[in-house]
């Protein structure tokens, strides 16, 4: 018997079926999940853009609040509408504290617009400078008096009064005698109507450690007053003729404000300072009193508005990281010696 050796006659060996293709879902393409992980990919980024809009719009808007509170602070602006337009009737208040001079509270360029502003309100019946000076510049002090004055005569329905805290004295008086009336605690201390021009010599200590002042000048009295240079006569009597006629001007300013009230004595324009109760007593103030009873009683308007000029938000900064006082160095490094009220 011969084999059979037709192999389509033989069963194939076994084997692990080969599965057939699957048929892909319909609408599906191969590349689909590609798609779907591009449109996820820019769908994040379209939102991550919104976002970073709304911070960016968010960022602007706080600067722009910040900028509007910086200009607002430093042209000190009123929020509540133009001048008389929510106040009603009431007492103007404008503070003076410390030294008067060419910066500061007590500088004409800071009161002579708090004034104004006072006095053209049509809701202020009364204005009060609240002052605690021991003086200052009798520049500063005299065109604050003049515009005083002015407005006084402008608005002749409308009483100016000081209210003095502790000391005024020197300048500040200078400025009080240009009051309607001058109120004042028993202890404050008034007066002192007197001129001075203070400086050093240092020529003495020069000559003992060897030290030689070469000072070179155009003019034979360019160098008055010079601290290294011995004081002559000439410049002693022009200083000293100077100071005089300054202190004739502030007692005249004194003569002119107080009138008849004034109780002249040889003391009075000597210097000398007194007691609030003794003022009075000299004509020198008219009567006890506080801010808010001149308000009250006097004036008859207790609502008090404060008209100072305050400090703005630049100058605050620059002080903060001391601009101010770098200023202040400079100043009193080339600063003269010049006639000072206090």
């Amino acid at each position: 018997m011969s084999d059979n050796l037709d192999p389509s006659s033989n069963p194939t060996p076994a084997s692990a079926p080969v599965p057939a293709p699957q048929p892909a879902k319909p609408g599906v393409s191969a590349s689909s999940w590609e798609r779907e992980v591009l449109e996820k990919l820019v769908f994040a980024t379209l939102k991550e853009q919104k976002a970073a809009r709304r911070w960016g719009i968010f960022f602007k808007a706080l600067t722009l609040l910040v900028v509007v509170f910086a200009l607002s602070a430093y042209f000190d602006f009123s929020w509540t509408g133009s001048d008389g337009e929510t106040l009603g009737r009431h007492t103007a208040l404008i503070e003076v504290e410390g030294a008067i001079e060419s910066e500061g509270s007590g500088s004409a360029a800071v009161v002579i617009p708090a004034l104004n502003k006072a006095f053209s309100d049509t809701g202020s019946v009364a204005v009060v400078l609240h002052i605690n000076s021991p003086g200052g510049s009798p520049v500063q002090a005299g065109m604050i008096v003049d515009e005083m004055l002015r407005l006084r005569k402008g608005y002749p329905g409308k009483p100016l009064y000081v209210v003095v805290d502790e000391m005024c004295a020197s300048g500040c008086y200078y400025i009080a005698a240009g009051a309607d009336r001058i109120y004042v605690n028993k202890a404050s201390i008034i007066g002192s109507i007197g001129v001075l021009m203070d400086g050093f010599g240092f020529t003495g200590v020069m000559e003992k450690v060897g030290v030689e002042r070469r000072l070179l000048t155009a003019g034979e009295n360019k160098g008055f007053l010079d601290p290294f240079t011995p004081v002559s006569e000439k410049h002693k009597q022009h200083a000293q003729a100077m100071l005089n006629e300054i202190h004739q001007q502030f007692i005249q300013v004194v003569r002119d404000g107080r009138g008849k009230r004034l109780k002249e004595t040889p003391e009075m324009f000597s210097g000398l300072f007194w007691t609030g109760a003794k003022s009075i007593e000299m004509g020198l103030a008219d009567a006890y009193g506080t801010v808010d009873s001149v308000a009250r009683d006097v004036v008859k308007a207790e609502d008090i508005v404060d008209y100072t000029q305050h400090e703005g938000l630049p100058e605050r900064v620059l002080k903060k990281f001391g601009a101010a006082m770098g200023a202040g160095a400079m100043k009193s490094a080339v600063d003269t010696v010049k006639p000072s009220l206090h």
